[in-house]
């Protein structure tokens, strides 16, 4: 008995959660490359390749540290690096014992990651970039027109172009899913097409969000990088990206107040994360209680709200909360406790957790 709060993996849902995935980018044809700052947890970036991923997506240096010290040699670094510094080195070193791609937005961030892995001089190591491009979220990513001149600089300084990729963060809303999607095949077209245009060849085509994934054209993307599908969380459930029956990964939290239809448990901000996006109904949710609300959240107390004909749980009861954004919410814990279908109890370190840089 572990005392709460702490975060538990579901090992059935999350090996049912992966095989969907996997199977759905088979169908659709395209590469799956997850992105793995969901869990930054080595034995599941192993599971995933076993499932047929080609490699994972990380958002950070240091992530990509962790995960090519635990064996996986083929990583996407989908962030426009500002390559300078210790980081510079450290992303040299990184590209001499994996295979490595990095963001790219700018003609001056391609000439910076050149300079970083000492492309065309006496001990470079090679690197590959892939052009970011806006396709509606409005984050970063060049205009997929101008994708060709940032790849062009790119090979004129020694490195390797993939291809394109974007990110369809604006899908993380009420009925985004399938136009975000849209969004996201139309400018990556625009982006391969001018580098084919070009002379560049443009083997990679990438994107996807968990939102999203299920609405990606095929005929477009060659590779899928979604990263909550393993788990889900509560946006994800109201999205309806996820039943609450697939949700793999909740936080055990005891009851430790109650009133008339209201309930405080000892997992707060702290445990849970504060993210709430503006359609959420809520700072979380309960898988046991699917009409109440976490309705107030402080660092070490949830307030949950239960309509007016439940019976509120008594004292001492562990109930399952869903967070809302399970990214945040697992870099917050130093471990992740694993129910397997069988009795004994296993725990996986968080391996990547706070490595932010």
């Amino acid at each position: 008995m572990r005392d709460t709060p702490y975060l538990v993996v579901d090992e059935h849902r999350l090996e049912a959660n992966l095989a969907a995935m996997a199977e759905h980018a088979r169908a659709l044809g395209v590469a799956l490359r997850p992105h793995a700052k969901t869990h930054k947890t080595p034995e599941i970036a192993r599971r995933q390749c076993e499932h047929g991923a080609i490699g994972l997506t990380v958002a950070t240096v240091g992530e990509a540290e962790v995960f090519a010290d635990a064996g996986i040699d083929d990583l996407f670094i989908a962030y426009p690096l500002w390559a300078t510094g210790p980081r510079a080195a450290r992303l040299r070193s990184l590209a001499g014992r994996a295979r490595l791609r990095v963001g790219a937005d700018s003609i001056e961030g391609v000439r910076m990651l050149a300079d970083a892995v000492h492309a065309g001089r006496p001990g470079a190591v090679p690197l590959a970039i892939a052009v970011e491009v806006d396709s509606g979220h409005h984050r970063s990513g060049v205009a997929p027109e101008r994708a060709a001149a940032v790849a062009a600089a790119a090979l004129e300084a020694g490195l390797h172009v993939d291809g394109v990729f974007t990110f369809p963060g604006h899908s993380y809303g009420s009925g985004a899913a399938a136009p975000a999607a849209g969004d996201e095949a139309a400018a990556l077209a625009t982006a391969r097409d001018a580098l084919v245009a070009a002379g560049i060849p443009c083997p990679v085509v990438s994107g996807g969000s968990t939102p999203s994934a299920r609405a990606a054209d095929g005929g477009v993307l060659t590779e899928l990088r979604p990263g909550v599908y393993l788990f889900g969380d509560a946006q994800q459930w109201e999205l309806g990206t996820i039943e609450p029956a697939a949700i793999a990964l909740s936080a055990r939290a005891t009851v430790v107040s109650r009133r008339d239809h209201v309930a405080v448990v000892d997992a707060g901000s702290k445990i849970l994360g504060a993210d709430r996006a503006a359609y959420a109904s809520g700072y979380g949710r309960l898988l046991d209680h699917p009409d109440a609300r976490i309705t107030a959240l402080s660092e070490h107390h949830a307030t949950v709200t239960f309509p007016p004909d439940a019976v509120v749980p008594p004292l001492g009861t562990v109930l399952r909360v869903v967070p809302n954004h399970v990214c945040t919410a697992v870099n917050l814990v130093d471990e992740l406790v694993v129910e397997p279908e069988g009795d004994e109890v296993a725990v996986w370190h968080v391996a990547a957790r706070g490595r932010n840089a």
